[in-house]
This record gives structure tokens, C-alpha cells and sequence, in this order.
């Protein structure tokens, strides 16, 4: 007789083809506040002796709610760097789970001898009443119930507040238009731009990579990126002519999909701000490029050009309405011996963003010491000084050089480890958080685009994983991947953390952060178990019952 196993897990937990999963963490009742989603997954062995299929029937008073889709498994030839902790679950090429995908009508595969999983996410819509509603998945075949995991859905009586901070992941709308072979700024680009931006806001991402000029991000040095400059350049006989028409659109487009903040892309070359980014424009009635590797960055002729942007522009942004929430960045990850040249590119141009935010990822404590970067979105593995010393407005990043220790998202790693940047933003106040890849689907520097169903690491230069969160679906629809969920969990945590202490103050959020006697969270240290990420949000819940009555 053929045998269906189910076992229910958590959502950080990766259920691996030829492992029985443990199960840690999984709770039978699982709450969330209004306008939260929370996951959980149906882990499944099939001990048939040939592959069948199955449907996924969910009965529940709240069905509507309810949505069950496939986990995939993933190439990942380059899980980790040749150096790693012991945190992560392996450092072996294969194929492994992170791709979420709608369940097609012939069913949910059943794959002979192994495990696999459905991915469950269960919408508290914020007009949902407050209660327990029992949950009932069937995996049915030809009408025969193969097995049944029952959940209870606790929705309590409160609403997830908005994110309280910025929280931008590197969006990059060339590689949406390289993949799906459109036209830059074609009605098709627009719609799949949309789309991809649509998810962003929903997974809780408030702050949109604004390419005004293509973005001078890992580009090989005398190489390019797809054109998708969004500001219009005329060359004059007085100097520059701007236009703002697709700015104006792009901007329209973001609010009316949630998004709260604008991160104007790079004003110089990545790795120094020596360059000038490459700037196309109209000259002599031919569109030309007017800047890129061949200029420098802080010569008379980009000086100027910059001067009369900068001014137009700031301009555009104050009739917009949008000057106070827009963010401006001078170069990204700046290193020691680049100092003088990014001091020289910020002295450039910061009396004409005299009143604006500026913000820039690096990694050397110098750099905010000497006053040259006031805003600083630092390396996780590299913040302690930055904590000590604190800067008024600190943020955190990390990319594929964050893999020793800290929270991180590579596709090998615990669930938990990504998870746990909600806790860590918390105790430490963060005030914002950057990731560079949402939709990075070319390799390395950029030389040649990649499939991202089939490379996952950026033609072996990154962690597998790092590059992206999310898959370029069919119709131009993004998929979703195990990751970008957990992101999600992890800004849900810090936006219920937020609420408790809107009711109860600080202390008590970090009781439950940091139980006395236990383990403490540091961004080096911290608990690294799912038990402790559901026991945490539990407690939670609990002070929330406790003085949301009051």
C-alpha cells in the first residue's frame, strides 16, 4: 500500500530531499496580527514505489485566506564561500529548497523515496475578525485522502503597524528587461517594473532604488549596464536641459504601489567615486553618452554638469512632494584607501543636497569618525564600532561578504539566521536596512545576464542566494522564494515588536527578546534555533493580550 507521510514545520525550517525533517518550533496554533502572513509548511514523503500527484484541498472557515503552493529545489553551485561556519546546512553543491511556486491543476508531485513540502501561508487580513479558525489541509489522489495537517489560526485583536524604518532591497530594472526581452520604458517594461514592485511593498520593502541615471553598481570597469535612465539630458548652448517625464511616471507609479521612500541611484562610480556613472543625453540631435568611465569624477566638466542637475532636480523633488522621503547616495562601499576620492566626490556635491539624507554602505569606522559619511549603512560584521560610538541615524546591510557568524539569507543557511534580523534591528535601533539584491539576475560585474532557475549565484561569485529574492515568473509575474518570506517574518517581527512597545514600552519587548537567564542577541552571537523565534514571537503575543486589555 502506498504511504504519504506529512509532517508539519516551520517556516524556517528547509525540508532536504533525503532528510526527515525535525519538526523543531512548529506550534499547533499559530497567530499573527491583523495584516500579517504567517507561514508554515506540510513536509511529505511519498513511499510509493512510482511518482504519483496529489492535490492540496484546504478546508477552513477561512480558506479564502489560505494560499498552498510547491517549495522547489534550486541549483546552488556555489552554496558558500571556501571559508564558513558551522551554521549553515551544508557546503556541498546540489540542489536545494527555496523556489515557491503555484501548485499547477494536475496537482503536487510526489517524488518516490523523497521529501518534499508545501508552503503555507495563512493572510490575516486586516478585516478579519479576531479568533481561532481551525485550518485543514487534505493531500487527496483520485479522491482518496492520503493524509490531513490540521493547524489552528489565532488572529488577534490588533493591527501590524507599517514598517517603522526604511527598508530598501536593490531593485534593478534592467535585468527585468533584459529577461523578458522588452524595450526599456515600453508599456510592457512598465507593467512588469509594477508588478516586481507590487511585491516588494507587499513583502515589506518601503524604499525604491530611483535609477535617475543607470545605476553604476557592479559594473566591470569599462563596461555597461542596459540603459535605464529615467531623467532626460539635452545638451544647450547655456549649459543642460532636464526632463522628467519618465521620473514623473516612476514616481506616480511607486506611491500608488506603497512605496513610502526614494533612494536616488549612485551620483558616482561604485568602489571609490572616481567615475562619473554612465549619463546618455541628447547632443547635437544624437543621443550619445555624455559621461561614464572615461570621466572624472570630480573634474570641471562632471562638477558642472552635476551642479545644474542637482539643482534641477531637487527642484523636481519639491514640487513632487517627495523631498523630505527621498535619500541620495555618493558611492557604494567606499574602502580606506578610497577615502580621499569619495571626501573629494561628497565635498562636490553636498551643498547642492544641503537639507537631504545621505546614506552609503561601508564597512571603515573612518568614514563616519572624520565626518565624511553622517548616515552610515554599515556591514553587520562590522557594526560593533558604529554601536559604540553611535552615529545619530545607523542602518545595516549585508551582502555575500557578511557569511561568518552573522544573519545572513544564502540559500544554505538556516531559516532562523535570516529571521533573526528582525530582533537584531530591534534591540539595536536600526534605522533602516539595505540589501543589494532583489532582482540581480546577471553575473558578476555584470558581464553576461544568467537564468535565475538555473544559477542562483551570479556565475559562481556569490553565495547562492545572495543575488536575488525573488524569480522572473511567467507573464512577467514575480515568483516568490523561501527567502524573501522570511524576510518578510523577520519585518513582521520588528513591526509587532514595535507595536508592543507602543503599549507596554521597551522593557518589556526586550523580556521577550531576552528572557533573564538566556541567551542575548548580538549580531555575532544570538539564539540559533527556530524554538527560540516562535518562543519569542509567543511571548510577544502574550504581552500583547496582556496590555492591549489595559
Amino acid at each position: 500500500m502506498d504511504i504519504l507521510k506529512l509532517k508539519k514545520v516551520t517556516s524556517m525550517e528547509k525540508v532536504f530531499p533525503f532528510t526527515e525533517p525535525t519538526g523543531e518550533g512548529m506550534e499547533d496554533v499559530l497567530t499573527g496580527l491583523k495584516g500579517e502572513t504567517v507561514s508554515f509548511q506540510i513536509a511529505f514523503f511519498w513511499d510509493g514505489f512510482r511518482k504519483s500527484r496529489a492535490t492540496a484541498n484546504v478546508i477552513s472557515p477561512v480558506s479564502e485566506h489560505v494560499r498552498v503552493r510547491s517549495v522547489k529545489l534550486v541549483p546552488c553551485e556555489y552554496p558558500t564561500h571556501r571559508k564558513f561556519d558551522e551554521d549553515y546546512l551544508t557546503d556541498q553543491p546540489g540542489l536545494y529548497p527555496d523556489l515557491l511556486t503555484d501548485i499547477p491543476s494536475w496537482g503536487v508531485d510526489l517524488v518516490p523515496g523523497h521529501w518534499n513540502s508545501l508552503w503555507v501561508d495563512l493572510e490575516c487580513a486586516e478585516d478579519l475578525e479576531a479568533g481561532t479558525y481551525p485550518v485543514q489541509i487534505d493531500m487527496v489522489r483520485e479522491g482518496e485522502v492520503l493524509g490531513t495537517a490540521m493547524v489552528a489560526l489565532e488572529v488577534l485583536d490588533a493591527t501590524l503597524p507599517s514598517m517603522p524604518v526604511p527598508h530598501t532591497e536593490w531593485f534593478h530594472t534592467d535585468c527585468l528587461a533584459n529577461y523578458y526581452h522588452v524595450e526599456v520604458f515600453s508599456e510592457e517594461y512598465w507593467r512588469i517594473v509594477e508588478n516586481f514592485v507590487r511585491l516588494a511593498v507587499k513583502r515589506k520593502c518601503n524604499m525604491l532604488l530611483t535609477p535617475v541615471f543607470t545605476p553604476p553598481l557592479d559594473t566591470a570597469v569599462g563596461g555597461e549596464r542596459l540603459t535605464v535612465q529615467l531623467v532626460d539630458v539635452k545638451v544647450t548652448a547655456d549649459g543642460y536641459q532636464f526632463g522628467y517625464d519618465k521620473f514623473e511616471r516612476w514616481v506616480e507609479m511607486c506611491c500608488r504601489c506603497g512605496i513610502e521612500y526614494f533612494e536616488i541611484s549612485h551620483l558616482f562610480s561604485q568602489w571609490g567615486a572616481t567615475m562619473a556613472p554612465k549619463i546618455m543625453g541628447e547632443k547635437d540631435g544624437q543621443l550619445v553618452q555624455l559621461f561614464g568611465w572615461d570621466t572624472d569624477a570630480t573634474g570641471p566638466e562632471y562638477r558642472d554638469f552635476m551642479h545644474q542637475f542637482l539643482v534641477s532636480l531637487t527642484g523636481e523633488l519639491k514640487k513632487l512632494g517627495i523631498a523630505e522621503k527621498t535619500y541620495f547616495h555618493v558611492s557604494d562601499e567606499p574602502e580606506a584607501s578610497q577615502f580621499e576620492s569619495y571626501k573629494a566626490a561628497k565635498e562636490m556635491v553636498e551643498k547642492d543636497l544641503e537639507g537631504y539624507q545621505m546614506i552609503d554602505a561601508l564597512s571603515d569606522y573612518s568614514f563616519f569618525e572624520k565626518g565624511v559619511v553622517s548616515q552610515p549603512v554599515c556591514a553587520v560584521d562590522h557594526i560593533q564600532p558604529f554601536i559604540e560610538k553611535r552615529p545619530e541615524k545607523l542602518w545595516g546591510y549585508y551582502c555575500t561578504g557578511q557569511y561568518l557568524d552573522v544573519t545572513n539569507r544564502f540559500i544554505v543557511q538556516p531559516g532562523y539566521r535570516t529571521r533573526i534580523l528582525g530582533a537584531q534591528m530591534y534591540k539595536f535601533r536600526l534605522d533602516g536596512f539595505l540589501h543589494w539584491g532583489y532582482n540581480f539576475y546577471n553575473a558578476e560585474h555584470s558581464i553576461f545576464t544568467i537564468d535565475p532557475y538555473r544559477c542562483t549565484d551570479a556565475a559562481g561569485a556569490f553565495p547562492s542566494g545572495d543575488p536575488f529574492l525573488v524569480y522572473p515568473g511567467a507573464d512577467g509575474v514575480p515568483e516568490e522564494s523561501m527567502r524573501i518570506m522570511l524576510m518578510d517574518e523577520a519585518m513582521s517581527d520588528l513591526c509587532a515588536m514595535k507595536y508592543l512597545e507602543s503599549l507596554a514600552g521597551r522593557d518589556v519587548v526586550m523580556a521577550c527578546l531576552e528572557p533573564e537567564g538566556e541567551e542575548k542577541i548580538e549580531f555575532k552571537s544570538y539564539p540559533r534555533s527556530c524554538a527560540y523565534i516562535t518562543g519569542m514571537r509567543k511571548r510577544i503575543h502574550q504581552a500583547i493580550r496582556k496590555y492591549g486589555k489595559r
